[in-house]
């Protein structure tokens, strides 16, 4: 946690990654000079966009009532982007607002309120709060909560108490920085979210609360996980990503037994896409249950992994659209 003698410019860093999103980018903009807490900067970084992007935020810098930082370089994802922004960012709050989504004017407001009620003494244990969203035709976008205030993690959110859908929050600079999203030389598919809010929910916990803070827009493809469907480019996210919740999240098992054996499956099925073949998967895991689930789930991966090869379908088990604590 920041002490005394840590100081910070801001109370939060607002993180946009985009690529050739200057269509969309008025909304996370436009949502930010409404908010009612004034404590913030935003900071863009850019995936080489081609589409006016440089210009467009040269504007705003000059006209907005609050600073923006603009980074441009090479396209390296989502994931090399945001360790790009956490690396970068000058607040104590990193809170990640996707180029084509927006939020409340209150969102600011209510996440600083939300994070100072947690008792100072206990405030060391956690690391994020997570809210709801809504979205452009202010639709709830995910499930809600099973209590108001709920102070948990990603993981158990997810399997133990079923809440599905699409969220928003923010995390602690200091502890973005410790568990940054995993770099693989060459690679620039989509590594998931998931990943990284598992690893930091074991060590630290979220308070999630039933409000509608952000605006998540569904008309624009993600171009930062461009080919998303993209088997080879992104299986080795999805078996990274897949191995971890199977290998390091089983105490969720009994709530969730099926999610679980697809999970499984999902593993298989992405590492044989990754070219990564039994040997391989099996020393990748570290845990002799996880191990088990593997092989019971295995002749399913295997199948799947065959149709897709055979161009018949398309289903990933498991899959998602986004994570569940942005």
């Amino acid at each position: 946690m920041t002490t005394d003698a840590e100081k910070h410019h801001y109370t939060f860093t607002v993180y946009t990654g985009t690529r050739n999103r200057a269509h969309t980018l008025d909304r996370p903009y436009l949502s930010l000079r409404s908010q009612t807490f004034r404590d913030f900067e935003w900071l863009v970084v850019d995936n080489e966009s081609t589409d006016g992007t440089t210009e467009l935020i040269a504007k705003w810098q000059a006209e907005a009532d609050f600073p923006i930082r603009y980074i441009r370089h090479a396209n390296r994802g989502h994931h090399g982007s945001s360790n790009v922004g956490v690396q970068e960012a000058r607040g104590e709050f990193f809170l990640t607002l996707d180029s084509d989504d927006g939020a409340v004017p209150g969102a600011l407001e209510r996440f600083k309120a939300i994070w100072d009620d947690i008792p100072a003494d206990r405030r060391q244990r956690y690391s994020a709060v997570t809210a709801l969203a809504v979205d452009e035709s202010g639709t709830p976008t995910g499930d809600r909560f099973p209590t108001d205030i709920l102070d948990s993690n990603a993981t158990e959110v997810r399997y133990r108490y079923k809440v599905m859908g699409e969220m928003w929050g923010f995390q602690r600079t200091d502890v973005m920085r410790a568990f940054p999203y995993p770099t693989v030389p060459d690679y620039t598919g989509m590594i998931s979210s998931h990943l990284v809010w598992g690893e930091i929910g074991r060590a630290y916990l979220t308070r999630f609360v039933n409000e509608y803070l952000g605006v998540v827009y569904f008309d624009q493809p993600d171009t930062l996980t461009k080919g998303v469907r993209d088997l080879h480019k992104n299986a080795l996210g999805e078996r990274m990503e897949a191995g971890a919740v199977i290998d390091d999240h089983l105490a969720y098992f009994r709530y969730a037994p099926l999610d679980y054996y697809l999970k499984a499956a999902k593993y298989s099925r992405s590492a044989f896409w990754a070219g990564e073949g039994l040997a391989t998967q099996v020393r990748l895991l570290k845990r002799t249950e996880a191990r088990l689930l593997w092989l019971a789930a295995l002749p399913v991966g295997v199948a799947v992994y065959v149709v897709e090869r055979l161009g018949l379908a398309g289903f990933i088990p498991g899959g998602s659209r986004r994570g569940i604590a942005r």
